[in-house]
């Protein structure tokens, strides 16, 4: 609460008459407990009702821990290489061709491209260890939109829902089961092999 304290000095007896006598000063003493009660709520009701930002994390599915060692052959003409150098370039290739540069905003064409020319394609990504964490990200982003895409257009086209088609329980899972698409990829380790593949693209390119 605000209050006002009235006061001031009198005028000084035995002046000369026809002086202005001074004004009255009025002492402001301002109450500060209501503001700092309200501050507290403020900061009460902020700490209460903020939502904090969650960590988001990538859901991978890995397959299960007694297949994981499981070695597979797969032709090279099935096999679609995907490269990311230390500058986060990116190259393609099929089975042992020369790898070609290409930009990172065309990765999803190219992606459902060669699915759509090859429906046994395996996918390899091999990513540099200087290379930035969000050039996987990207690459894997993409792939679940590729996948959802795809199962979304067989759902449609089998007459019922994305949800629908993800149900293990539904009495038709074991047919969408048949239909559904899962992108086959994997992730293998940068090595000396690489480099010199990679320099040699470059050396052939003239790029830097």
């Amino acid at each position: 609460m605000a209050g006002a304290d009235v006061g001031g000095d009198r005028p000084k007896k035995g002046g000369k008459k026809g002086i202005r006598r001074p004004k009255r000063r009025i002492g402001i003493r301002i109450d500060m407990t209501p503001m700092v009660d309200i501050a507290f709520l403020l900061l009460i009701f902020y700490m209460v009702t903020t939502v904090f930002s969650m960590p988001q994390a990538m859901e991978i599915n890995l397959p299960p821990a007694d297949e994981q060692k499981t070695e597979l052959k797969i032709k090279e003409s099935n096999v679609l290489t995907i490269h990311v150098d230390e500058k986060d370039r990116y190259y393609w290739n099929v089975a042992r061709d020369l790898p070609v540069p290409f930009r990172v905003d065309s990765l999803r064409t190219l992606l459902v491209d060669q699915n759509k020319a090859n429906p046994k394609l395996n996918t390899l990504i091999v990513i540099h260890p200087k290379a930035r964490y969000r050039s996987m990200v990207d690459i894997l982003d993409e792939i679940d939109l590729i996948e959802r895409s795809f199962n979304n257009a067989t759902a449609k086209d089998m007459g019922v829902t994305l949800q629908e088609f993800n149900d293990p329980g539904h009495k038709r899972a074991e047919e969408f089961k048949e239909r559904k698409f899962s992108y086959r990829y994997a992730m293998s380790p940068w090595e000396d092999r690489d480099t010199r593949i990679i320099e040699r693209v470059l050396g052939i390119g003239g790029s830097e």
